[in-house]
């Protein structure tokens, strides 16, 4: 076949394979929902972050954990501290929303709304269930799992074997919702003979939660689904916990009971993956940890003390000391993996003030070899060698800074060195605990 007849037939070939497909009109995505989450073990100071994105925000939801999480928030010299509520509720413009994933212990609901406003569904045999299996752990193992006592697995793991009992069970038929409840009182008394259950007292009190509630429950999915696709609207979502204490990708037992990654996000608020826009992952400028379990950074010195001691590092919820270590990159890195994080927030940068020198945790080895990965396994976990970084530090006061450029050059190139390594922009820098003391770099 000659050239000019090939091209003939490659021309009609295209043409006649060619069609023209009729348009498919693509649905509206409709609104997109920022999302805040720790990258860390928790504590990173994610109440200030959403304090701050909640300004402007329509609504604030919490999608996902119960009053196990623990976020203050400091504004005009007033200490707030949530558990339950979304701190982004400081805002008196804002909607507050507890979607489905949330567990829910509605006597410390009330009590805090009560407590904040003066300054400014789990049951109680639940929490008395999570003291007794601690003691179980620490008697049988020798060692417990250094859980904040709130009843949020025992809630959870009800929940997972389908016999939990919903805000929507309580607020439909009380009568059958009672037999339920005396049901599930009773599995727990079987299974732990010392644990005492005023099942009457308890329900009681549920009856009276009844009428204070009924103005405030509505179809989560509903909710949800109408705010996403109705006006435009500013969507926060507050994450509780931390990556790494995520129930599958956390450093497993040492874990919460929820999935406090992106993916809780929409089965804990009913919502697709597309209505998913920003997500900024919290990250403190160096690492803690409250509880047991694995801590490749942890400093066992002076470090560590001067962490603990300028950083008051006391658990909001448990009141416990945190651990205290270097800035791992790595386990950071892992959590970038999972959430996609488009920005990160840099905490508590004032901490590191007056250190002469940073370490920050670069890669890990096992036996002298370098492992490309954050291992799953908590013995292999407990046994790595962190590689470190070392930077100079800035000795001076960061604490009255308000822009980037204001930052000592040392404390500059930390924040770029951290940028560089993880292929994220830092969005925002913490150099105190008001809401004055966040700079937004972009």
């Amino acid at each position: 076949m000659s050239d000019s007849r090939r091209k003939d037939a490659e021309q009609n070939g295209a043409a006649h394979s060619t069609s023209i497909e009729p348009h498919v009109a693509r649905p509206n995505v409709g609104n997109r929902v920022t999302v805040v989450l720790g990258a860390q073990w928790g504590d990173e100071g994610k109440g200030k972050v959403v304090d701050l994105l909640a300004q402007d925000a329509d609504i604030v939801c919490r999608c996902q954990g119960g009053n196990n999480a623990g976020h203050t928030v400091v504004v005009d010299s007033v200490e707030y501290d949530f558990h339950l509520l979304p701190s982004g509720i400081i805002n008196p413009k804002v909607t507050a929303f507890i979607g489905n994933g949330v567990v829910i212990h509605l006597p410390g609901l009330f009590e805090e709304a009560e407590k904040n406003m003066r300054k400014g569904k789990m049951f109680d045999f639940h929490q008395a269930v999570d003291g007794v299996q601690e003691q179980q752990r620490q008697e049988q193992a020798g060692k417990n799992l250094g859980t904040t006592k709130k009843g949020i697995g025992p809630v959870y793991s009800a929940k997972a074997a389908r016999s939990g009992l919903r805000i929507c069970d309580l607020m439909s038929d009380f009568t059958q919702f009672s037999e339920r409840f005396k049901v599930l009182a009773s599995q727990y008394q079987s299974m732990y003979p010392t644990l005492v259950i005023d099942i009457d007292g308890e329900l009681c009190k549920l009856k009276d939660y009844v009428e204070k509630l009924k103005h405030m429950v509505k179809d989560g999915i509903f909710y949800m689904y109408e705010a996403l696709h109705g006006p435009p609207k500013k969507i926060l979502v507050e994450g509780a916990n931390a990556a790494l204490l995520d129930i599958d990708f956390g450093t497993y037992p040492f874990v919460t009971s929820s999935n406090c990654t992106v993916g809780g996000v929409c089965t804990g608020l009913g919502m697709p993956p597309q209505n998913v826009g920003e997500v900024y992952g919290v990250v403190k400028a160096y690492t803690t940890r409250v509880g047991i379990g694995a801590f490749p950074s942890e400093q066992f010195n002076d470090v560590g003390e001067l962490l603990q001691t300028r950083g008051k590092e006391v658990g909001v919820t448990t009141g416990r000391k945190r651990r205290c270590g270097w800035l791992d990159l790595v386990l950071i890195k892992y959590a970038h993996m999972i959430n996609g994080f488009t920005a990160l927030a840099l905490t508590k940068l004032d901490i590191m003030d007056v250190l002469p020198e940073i370490k920050v945790g670069v890669s890990y080895s096992v036996d002298g070899e370098n492992i490309p990965h954050f291992p799953a396994n908590q013995e292999v976990l407990q046994s790595v060698e962190v590689q470190y970084a070392t930077l100079p530090g800035w000795n001076s006061d960061t604490s009255a800074i308000r822009t980037f450029d204001e930052l000592p050059e040392n404390a500059q190139k930390y924040v770029l060195y951290i940028e560089e390594h993880l292929g994220v922009p830092v969005k925002w820098i913490g150099v105190g605990k008001s809401r004055e003391s966040m700079i937004q770099i972009f």
